[in-house]
């Protein structure tokens, strides 16, 4: 019997970060060949060109589907899906993987999701099952859904979201979600470490900060927001800033204009940077006193810290959320309660022990015990009907 080839698409900074635990593991047990595919902006000098980190984990890449995201536009999106579908279709072709693993719900994952499909390779998703009401990329999560044939989900809730769509209890587990793996299993800098290697220093207090635009909402509003956020940042005394940049997607190039304007004329207190990178980046939370933004790290991994998260705008509306995460709509009144209530004492000492409510950091060994004993023989599915009565008229 041949060994099962299992390839790993990605297309995003944070993506292989969640990723990599997974193909770790996939490695370890040496009985399945691992195959990668990187796209998107890990192809890109304008994002950091982070398939370098890939390599650097010591991971080779079997092919790389560069996209054309010229402009942070709906059409430059559009085009870029169009690319990636063409290119997906050829390499997919070419390296005939047994199984495809995809995560979460990018435009990227959604042009390999589709070309996976009418290739006739069974999709693993990642992921699947989760709510972010203010980003476009939410439908992409679900039809991805419905694409996949297994499903492996951070929580308990989102397993019953995804049954909930038609898919059969039997292809759906809840593992916990990788970026726990992660926090349970990587050596962190220490702090002279971290600063030597980023070149950021660190002070009394530090605050990371990630914003990514919110594609459900009109620009004007996710610049609205962007613009408030940095305001209350700005009145916080003592504090050193550390921006992540956003990953490419519609008002992206807006939302990093603004950053980078605010960090030109306030470099004393503020730093810019593409990509930390996932050593570089946990290392970095061990030192935060608080992480704000609408990424999702700041509900995912940031509580297994102790630290608060401030949850701005719609973004990531809907999902799961640990206690220490402070929801803020993104108006200037609900930014300054939340940092009000960040830096009190009391919400502080509350942090340090709360309950993460994504799992204990297995997840990849529970996926790859799943895949090595589970065979997709037909692609074609059924819909597993849970017995909703209709609404009468």
């Amino acid at each position: 019997m041949s060994r099962k080839k299992v390839c790993i698409i990605t297309g995003s900074r944070a993506e292989w970060g969640l990723f990599y635990p997974l193909c770790r593991e996939i490695e370890v047990k040496g009985n399945l060949d691992l195959q990668i595919i990187v796209t998107g902006g890990h192809l890109s000098d304008r994002f950091g060109m982070t398939s370098r980190e890939i390599e650097s984990d010591g991971f080779g890449i079997d092919s790389k589907i560069p996209l054309p995201f010229a402009e942070d536009t709906t059409e430059s999106v559009m085009n870029s899906i169009s690319e990636g579908l063409k290119g997906f279709a050829k390499e997919l072709g070419r390296l005939r993987p047994d199984i495809v693993f995809v995560l979460g719900d990018r435009f990227e994952i959604f042009a390999a999701a589709q070309a996976c499909l009418f290739a006739r390779i069974p999709i693993a998703h990642i992921h699947g099952g989760e709510l972010t009401e203010g980003s476009l990329d939410n439908s992409m999560r679900h039809a991805i859904t419905k694409f996949a044939h297994l499903h492996f989900v951070s929580a308990e809730d989102y397993g019953k979201r995804v049954i909930q769509m038609g898919e059969h209890p039997d292809t759906v587990f809840h593992v916990g979600a990788l970026g726990l793996d992660n926090v349970m299993n990587t050596k962190l800098l220490e702090r002279e470490q971290f600063e030597n290697e980023t070149g950021l220093s660190l002070g009394e207090k530090n605050i990371l900060v990630t914003f990514h635009p919110p594609t459900a909402e009109s620009k004007e509003d996710a610049l609205e927001q962007a613009r408030n956020l940095i305001c209350g940042l700005d009145q916080i005394g003592g504090a050193n800033i550390i921006f992540t940049l956003p990953n490419p997607d519609i008002y992206s190039g807006a939302i990093t204009s603004l950053i980078e304007d605010y960090v030109a004329a306030n470099p004393a207190k503020s730093r810019a940077v593409r990509h930390l990178g996932r050593v570089r980046y946990l290392s970095a939370l061990q030192f935060m006193d608080m992480v704000c933004g609408n990424s999702s790290s700041g509900i995912i991994e940031v509580p297994s810290f102790g630290i608060p998260t401030i949850n701005v705008g719609s973004r990531e509306k809907g999902r799961i959320k640990a206690g220490s995460v402070i929801d803020a709509d993104g108006s200037t009144a609900s930014l300054s309660e939340a940092f009000r209530k960040a830096f009190s004492p009391d919400f502080r000492q509350f942090c340090r022990n709360v309950n993460n409510p994504y799992g204990d950091g297995k997840a990849a060994e529970r996926i790859v015990r799943v895949i090595e004993k589970t065979e997709v023989k037909n692609i074609s599915k059924g819909f597993f009907d849970i017995g909703h009565k209709y609404g009468s008229f």
